[in-house]
């Protein structure tokens, strides 16, 4: 991974985090506790895959319809990013795999 590589990760992550910004407050706080979850959870394409990204457009179109956040996700929202990334392999997962072998 070059310089150029980090210039536009980090670039791009503004632009991530400036959609995210522009989403109303409750979205914000939602949105916020999720991140925290997902990168304790730890998928291992989190910050280069789609999830993320995928999570601030879905919030958008629930912003834009005028819906509450909890109606878009659901009141347990730990259970929506459960779902969210179930298929996903995470760290612990590699982990463990490592562990048998």
């Amino acid at each position: 991974m070059g310089i150029h590589d980090l210039i536009e990760g980090k670039r791009q992550w503004r632009a991530h985090m400036a959609r995210v910004k522009a989403l109303p407050p409750d979205y914000q706080i939602v949105y916020k506790e999720m991140q925290r979850y997902l990168f304790k959870i730890g998928p291992v394409d989190l910050t280069d895959g789609p999830l993320l990204p995928g999570i601030v457009d879905f919030f958008e179109e629930g912003a834009a319809a005028g819906q509450p956040v909890l109606k878009v996700t659901g009141r347990d929202v730990a259970a929506f990013c459960d779902e969210l990334i179930k298929d996903s392999p995470t760290y612990a997962d590699l982990f463990q795999q490592s562990l048998k072998k």
